[in-house]
């Protein structure tokens, strides 16, 4: 038998490697969920403060279906039903929809609450807490209004050399629940450095799916001559979804929000497409992007599994009252 030689590119038949987990969490298909009962149960419309999350095909959707997205919840008219996104509001937001007579569901998602109730703790505690995020976010917003006085961003490890404390034995960092884990690391190993005596949260803030998703990416990754994330522009997720295959060595990664945005010119020369989604992505819209890559030659679909999801959480129990009735009793308050 004479030595082998390496098959070249082009003989390699060409395959899709789908990352599992990906798509939906817990917290979104609840947020999701609460948005259709919502509308069901009490008819249209029902307002939502902010995008419910952060995809642009999930919005569409309910909006058709009699959903009304509005910035803030004061441009919602009396004796309505506003509900809140699952990122989270300040507590200024409640205040705003009691002042303007509405009736409220909170679609926060509980592992964000989860950040806020630790904000508040340590608030009453009288610690400085280092919210480590990015600027503008509406999950960093809800997080920080929670005790204004007591937290402070850090947007990445090059933003530490700023943050200046009371008490450096005071001190404690929170997260956002969406960023990349090996960032979010590197900040605090950085804070560490400056704050010896800085405390953790009781357990991790950066979501169990998250984390999962850039796991599963990453796998992806190592195998892949390109990787194809499908998610919304604002998702803070998928964002860092394409942040972590080009991190693990991908030779390209692309953010999509439907299969007719993939550029065919990618895959010149691509044998191995890894293809994900970000935890407020239907997988109808995977299913498409699938389709869209089986009628261009990459029909053979690999499942590559990181790790099984099971979480459920229980709907807001807002949707268990008349809130109509509550809605209209307000304004003749």
């Amino acid at each position: 038998m004479g030595h082998m030689t390496a098959t070249p590119a082009t003989n390699r038949p060409k395959r899709v490697l789908l990352a599992a987990p990906r798509g939906y969490c817990a917290g979104v298909d609840r947020a999701v969920i609460a948005v259709e009962k919502a509308l069901e149960q009490y008819g249209a419309p029902v307002y939502v403060r902010h995008e419910i999350v952060h995809n642009k095909y999930v919005v569409q959707t309910l909006e058709r279906k009699g959903a009304i997205f509005v910035d803030q919840a004061t441009e919602v008219p009396p004796g309505n039903i506003v509900m809140f996104s699952a990122h989270g509001v300040a507590p200024t937001v409640h205040e705003e929809a009691r002042q303007g007579r509405l009736a409220t569901i909170d679609a926060t998602c509980p592992l964000v609450t989860k950040v806020h109730k630790e904000a508040i703790r340590y608030a009453k505690e009288d610690f400085d807490i280092l919210l480590i995020g990015h600027e503008g976010h509406e999950e960093v917003i809800g997080t920080s209004g929670e005790a204004p006085d007591h937290i402070q961003l850090v947007d990445g490890p090059e933003d530490v050399a700023n943050v200046e404390v009371r008490d450096p034995s005071r001190v404690v960092w929170l997260s956002q629940t969406t960023l990349s884990v090996d960032e979010t690391m590197e900040t605090v190993d950085a804070l560490k450095d400056k704050f010896p005596q800085l405390v953790s949260p009781p357990s991790d803030d950066i979501c169990y799916a998250t984390q999962n998703r850039q796991t599963a990416i990453k796998e992806l990754a190592g195998q892949a001559e390109l990787v194809i994330v499908v998610g919304s522009r604002n998702s803070s997720n998928s964002i860092r979804m394409v942040e972590v295959a080009k991190q693990a060595g991908v030779p390209a990664a692309y953010l999509v929000d439907f299969a007719s945005e993939i550029d065919e010119a990618w895959l010149q020369g691509v044998t191995s497409v890894g293809l994900s989604s970000g935890a407020s992505v239907p997988d109808v819209l995977v299913q498409e992007v699938l389709e869209w890559l089986a009628q261009r030659g990459y029909a053979d679909v690999e499942l590559v599994k990181t790790a099984d999801e099971h979480l459920t959480f229980s709907l807001p129990k807002e949707l268990r009252r008349d809130l109509r009735a509550e809605a209209a009793a307000l304004v003749e308050e």
